[in-house]
């Protein structure tokens, strides 16, 4: 088995430690966390888990595919980088590095809207293949220029988030000074001073900012001030009166990402949505929510074929995403676990830890003896 990373971190817990003992403790606490007791991100992927596949060994087999398409689209394996906030705090550039990897591997990157990179130099960096996931801005000029911007670089697919009408509560955040003003106290600082690495990488590419909102945000403002004007400018709710003008003004395909019902999947139908993603967020908005692989089961059989269904929250492994698929998922995302790779390897992290999921996914199939990803569920047993 060909081996495209390095083996030296072989599985996403490697990545993890690796990256707990490179970056500060309140940055690696913003990745790491959840929200209140962390019920929901242990349930994810616990859950995840609990699914069993079935080999055929008796068969005539020759080799697997990992290829797949999604929204009219092959990619070389069935994940992609799922939108995370901030990603600069966590691993200075790593948005850039993520997006290079992405490309280069042949799968998709979604871009944050709140993250450390802006729109344009995602385009660039993959070609016009960067996918953007807006965080719906109050203001409908503000909304109808940043789609403007997405649609100017190429991007195929706008991804509308649902699932945050408040601000998660994370407990690790409120300790940190993370949460909403943002503060930086001596405790931080020194952590910093701690992790010479991240903080000479900081120096090189400059303290992160919220690189695509720049040209909305008035200058000179403090930390208090910049919290204040991101809550006052973005709303996380959404409804058929805000989506319409969204669907009538993007020419791409349309995903909602943050579906956890079945009364959402049918009204992002009856909305003209071409995709949903079901998540909870990663766990960090609600810790009563059901697990995203719950969703799933509950929603894939009445409605695969009526919309495309993918998933993110809890997935940390290739046999992690071969049970989602053979769940009955369209394709998955990760956040956290690319997050740990960059934390962990810096520059290479993010070529790695594509590589090893691709290593591990492909050993599933071909343990299971099965050639194509769309024929997974035949795998999975009820």
């Amino acid at each position: 088995m060909a081996q495209n990373f390095n083996t030296d971190y072989p599985s996403m817990a490697d990545l993890r430690s690796k990256a707990k003992s490179r970056v500060p403790s309140f940055a690696f606490e913003y990745l790491d966390g959840g929200c209140n007791e962390d019920v929901s991100i242990a349930r994810n992927t616990e859950d995840i888990r609990k699914v069993q596949l079935q080999p055929r060994y008796l068969r005539n087999f020759g080799s697997s595919s990992t290829k797949t398409t999604v929204l009219g689209m092959e990619f070389d394996a069935p994940f992609g980088i799922a939108p995370v906030g901030l990603q600069g705090l966590m691993w200075p550039n790593s948005p850039a590095i993520l997006a290079q990897a992405a490309h280069k591997h042949n799968v998709p990157f979604i871009l944050s809207t709140v993250t450390t990179m802006n729109i344009e130099k995602a385009s660039e960096l993959t070609e016009g293949n960067a996918w953007f996931q807006l965080y719906n801005p109050v203001d409908d000029a503000i909304r109808d220029d940043v789609i403007d911007r997405a649609q100017a670089a190429g991007c195929p697919v706008l991804v509308l988030l649902c699932d945050v009408p408040t601000f998660g509560f994370r407990p690790r955040d409120f300790r940190n000074g993370l949460a909403l003003p943002p503060k930086m106290s001596v405790r931080n600082i020194m952590q910093i001073l701690g992790k010479p690495t991240w903080a000479y990488n900081t120096l090189k590419y400059g303290q992160p900012t919220f690189e695509n909102l720049k040209p909305y945000t008035p200058e000179g403002l403090n930390l208090k001030q910049l919290g204040a004007f991101m809550d006052k400018t973005f709303s996380g709710t959404l409804n058929a009166e805000k989506i319409k003008p969204i669907r009538d003004k993007w020419k791409g395909k349309l995903v909602l990402k943050g579906v956890a019902s079945e009364q959402d999947t049918q009204d992002a139908i009856k909305m003209g949505f071409d995709g949903i993603i079901l998540s909870n967020h990663g766990g960090r908005q609600l810790d009563a929510a059901q697990s995203t692989i719950g969703t799933l089961q509950d929603v894939v059989g009445k409605y695969s074929h009526q919309i495309e269904i993918m998933l993110d929250s809890g997935l940390r492994s290739g046999p992690d995403i071969a049970r989602v698929m053979a769940s009955g998922a369209k394709f998955t995302f990760m956040g956290r676990s690319f997050m740990y790779g960059v934390g962990a390897l810096g520059n290479k992290g993010g070529d790695h830890t594509i590589g090893m999921l691709k290593t591990q996914f492909k050993q599933v199939m071909d343990q299971l003896c099965c050639e194509r990803v769309e024929d997974l569920p035949k795998h999975l047993i009820q």
